[in-house]
């Protein structure tokens, strides 16, 4: 029984030793991108963002959509921000509202912006938040305007 119990409590521990290295390769990744040493931090969340990591998924499409340490391709910033986006991932769904609502690297849709910028809306992010708020605004006023 001693034998089985310490079997199982092995494994627990390697099961989160395992675990370990995945944050650690992102926070190795931010640091590196803090530090502006974009290629060691494409490195780390490139890894990281294949095995469907959404906050390097995020970091990925943000590198791509600012042609941080890599050519500048809206494109490749969308597709690492839907990875996250349908993940949940609040700031990858609000990038990616982004985009459809400017038309860069994705059609311009801006239903489709409205749906991403809502999803992130309704997590609390901040940023989405004041979009809608803005868009309803301009939205009503330009309403008011068109009936006069």
């Amino acid at each position: 029984m001693k034998l089985r119990l310490k079997n199982a409590l092995l494994g627990i521990g390697l099961v989160l030793l395992a675990a370990m290295p995945m944050s650690a390769d992102y926070d190795a990744g931010q640091a590196a991108y803090d530090a502006g040493d974009y290629a060691t931090a494409l490195r780390e969340w490139k890894q990281l963002a294949e095995q469907g990591n959404a906050s390097a998924q995020n970091s990925l499409g943000r590198m791509y959509h600012k042609g941080e340490g890599v050519p500048q391709d809206y494109a490749e910033a969308a597709k690492w921000y839907r990875l996250a986006a349908e993940q949940g991932y609040a700031g990858a769904q609000y990038n990616l509202g982004d985009l459809y609502f400017l038309g860069r690297g994705v059609p311009e849709d801006g239903a489709e912006a409205m749906k991403w910028f809502l999803h992130a809306a309704e997590q609390g992010h901040a940023e989405a938040q004041e979009v809608l708020r803005l868009l309803q605004e301009f939205g009503d006023m330009m309403r008011d305007m068109s009936r006069d």
